[in-house]
């Protein structure tokens, strides 16, 4: 079992940053590959970013949605069990609650993985809202 936490959302105005934090517990975090997912009102929820299991290597490999590419940056911290979603440039459409993900991976999963597997998540963390003003 694992159990996930995030945190860090809040309210912010457009062209603001804000960084979300996913906080992992249970089984071993670096065998996980985690992803933020995000859901706004009246909407279904959607990819946004995931990471990669960090493997012999320093590097995990990462993937956005293109609606955050090039303003968002996912990463990870398998010594603190977290993994992080930098958010700049921020926009009111990205107004939503955002949702910590982790699925038991050993290899690098792409952006279509990511927006067409949602049912074989793993685990999903309670959600963090973000809210842009404009």
């Amino acid at each position: 079992q694992v159990q996930l936490v995030e945190s860090g959302g809040g309210l912010v105005q457009a062209g603001g940053s804000l960084r979300v934090s996913c906080a992992a517990s249970g089984r071993t975090f670096s065998n996980y590959a985690m992803g933020w997912f995000r859901q706004a009102p009246g909407k279904e929820r959607e990819f946004v970013a995931g990471i990669s299991r960090q493997g012999l290597t320093t590097y995990s490999a990462t993937a956005y949605s293109d609606a955050v590419k090039g303003r968002f940056t996912i990463s990870r911290d398998n010594a603190k069990n977290t993994v992080y979603l930098q958010m700049n440039s921020l926009k009111p459409e990205d107004t939503a609650v955002y949702y910590c993900a982790a699925v038991f991976r050993l290899v690098p999963l792409s952006t279509s993985w990511w927006n067409s597997r949602q049912k074989e998540i793993d685990y999903w963390g309670q959600g963090t809202q973000v809210t842009v003003s404009s």
